[in-house]
């Protein structure tokens, strides 16, 4: 009997061992089907590498104090990269997250000499499809994924279609009209466009977003409130003379009250050409609704 239980016990013991064994190797599995693989760079000590991404630049983790790195000046998607030591023998990492979402991994080694001090992100995204698979969610954002943002943002922007056809302002020369507003998960997406029909060009200082009452829309405002764009596809610096541009804004949801109304304001750098858009809370409640799948609106 007790040879019988010993029996049963060594093959309870190996069926155990087997199933820790697949558990694991399964873990290992389904790990590696995540894996994002990393870009191979080297740096050395006397040069500057520098790599250029598509957007600006959020986040950089370095992997050891072999490396120091920083954005460079004015250019906020230049990363500019260097060996703080000369001739380290120990491979190192580091990673970047960019404003799209985009999750970055770079392994790096000493080289007195790199063939290649320069990088453009998006020529080797092209290159490398499976680089690009990975989307980092950020808080502003919510469950909204940064590329599919972006990817609305550049559709709304190429379609260039107007489904809002009262709201603009037209004074001193300029046109500022808000050509549709979409909703998607939770987000607005304000269109806009800007026309220029002098030969002076207009320099944008910047664009306000503010509630307020309507009694004093058309006054000094006293109480208001600013809504900041989470995301801009296309920041406008100046429109030329007898030119015509666009933009596309996200924000959060949000509605407004009977008495009060949205105001846009895009102001002139050095200048008083300023204009000004009344948004109605039944305008916001208009917002087509742009399709997951399809992006269909």
């Amino acid at each position: 009997m007790k040879k019988y239980f010993k029996t049963l016990l060594t093959i309870a013991l190996l069926i155990g061992s087997v199933a820790a064994s697949f558990a694991q190797d399964n873990s290992e599995a389904h790990l590696a089907l995540g894996k994002i693989e990393p870009y191979r760079m080297e740096v050395t000590y006397d040069k500057t590498s520098h790599l250029i991404f598509p957007t600006a630049i959020r986040y950089v983790d370095l992997g050891s104090d072999y490396l120091i790195a920083g954005k460079a000046e004015d250019a906020e998607n230049v990363l500019r990269v260097k060996a703080s030591a000369k001739d380290f023998e120990l491979e190192t990492n580091f990673s970047v997250i960019t404003n799209d979402g985009r999750f970055y991994s770079f392994d790096v080694q000493y080289n007195s000499c790199p063939q290649t001090l320069s990088y453009n992100l998006l020529t080797m995204q092209k290159a490398v499809d499976k680089n690009n698979g990975n989307d980092v969610l950020f808080e502003e954002l919510g469950n909204n994924s940064p590329s599919l943002a972006g990817l609305i943002l550049e559709s709304i922007y190429k379609k260039d279609k107007r489904f809002v056809k009262h709201i603009g302002a037209k004074s001193f020369g300029i046109q500022f009209t808000l050509k549709g507003i979409y909703i998607h998960n939770g987000k607005y997406y304000f269109h806009t466009e800007l026309a220029n029909r002098t030969n002076v060009p207009f320099q944008i200082d910047f664009i306000n977003f503010k509630v307020v009452d309507k009694k004093l829309a058309r006054r000094t405002v006293l109480q208001e409130r600013t809504i900041i764009p989470l995301r801009t596809y296309k920041p406008l610096d100046a429109i030329g003379g007898k030119t015509t541009d666009q933009n596309v804004l996200l924000l959060d949801q949000f509605t407004i009250a009977d008495d009060k109304v949205l105001i846009i304001e895009i102001f002139e750098k050095n200048g008083g050409r300023h204009q000004k858009l009344e948004v109605e809370n039944s305008d916001l409640i208009k917002a087509l609704l742009i399709s997951d799948m399809h992006l269909k609106f």
